[in-house]
């Protein structure tokens, strides 16, 4: 098993937005499957400390690159110092993600959300997809969300962003099939992250429990090359069932909207 997914998707995968989280999750199993690692992220000392276990762990190789890819001049560093390596699993986890009422979020915020969630994504599967399809083999990996589903208040930009990431695997599924490449865009629910966590969700009846990262990690890649999408988690599946196939749309924005506003409500001081 762990031979056949390094010929498919080896001998070198990428994953950006590595640090923590899924990314680090997603780094883990894949050093567990025996692939060299390049790893992602803007801040270089929890990286270090991600390679560093990775190593004790796994015996793993791995290089970290401190960037941020929501600008085009560390996009091409990327480009460049990975010139020469044989990248056969493109992970794109990297997110901005803001929480609030769309017109308070600022503008440079909702910048970030494009650069790093929508142009970083395009332009990383544009570069590293283009070899995999020279070599009839390779996987894209352009982690969504749940949220894509539908127009979400108080997200919604960052709603938007993952169904654009959904659309983007839909169609290069389609192209790259052929050519031997899998892309495969998960649509992911909550996640029990530092990140998640950090914005702290209100405990109501209404708040969904959050996944494992490492739950999440592992459907994802089971999946990989079954399709274009996948909804990690049971639970999940049917929420995304109802959501889609069964509630008109507008019913849906509403629903998931009002679990957003109570999830992310804050006391007036």
């Amino acid at each position: 098993m762990t031979a056949s997914f390094v010929d498919r998707y080896g001998p070198v995968a990428l994953v950006a937005g590595a640090s923590e989280g899924l990314g680090a999750a997603f780094a883990a199993a894949l050093a567990a499957r025996g692939l060299r690692l390049v790893l992602v992220a803007r801040r270089p000392a929890p990286l270090a400390a991600l390679a560093d276990r990775l190593r004790a762990d796994h015996g793993a190789d791995v290089t970290t690159l401190a960037l941020d890819l929501g600008r085009y001049a560390d996009l091409d560093r990327l480009f460049a110092a990975t010139a020469s390596l044989e990248v056969g699993l493109l992970v794109h986890n990297a997110a901005a993600s803001p929480i609030g009422a769309f017109l308070e979020v600022s503008a440079e915020d909702h910048r970030r959300v494009l650069a790093v969630n929508c142009t970083a994504g395009a332009l990383l599967a544009h570069h590293y997809a283009r070899p995999m399809a020279a070599r009839r083999r390779g996987g894209v990996v352009l982690v969504s969300s749940m949220s894509g589903l539908q127009g979400t208040a108080m997200v919604a930009h960052y709603a938007a962003s993952k169904s654009y990431l959904r659309v983007l695997a839909e169609g290069l599924g389609n192209e790259l099939r052929p050519l031997g490449v899998d892309v495969l865009a998960p649509l992911c629910g909550p996640i029990r992250t530092p990140g998640y966590q950090a914005s702290e969700p209100a405990a109501n009846p209404f708040t969904p429990k959050p996944m494992e990262p490492e739950d999440v990690v592992a459907a994802t890649l089971a999946a990989l090359g079954r399709g274009a999408t996948c909804v990690p988690g049971s639970r999940d599946r049917v929420l995304a069932l109802v959501l889609e196939r069964v509630l008109p749309r507008g019913i849906a924005v509403d629903l998931i909207s009002a679990v957003t506003r109570r999830m992310y409500a804050r006391p007036v001081d």
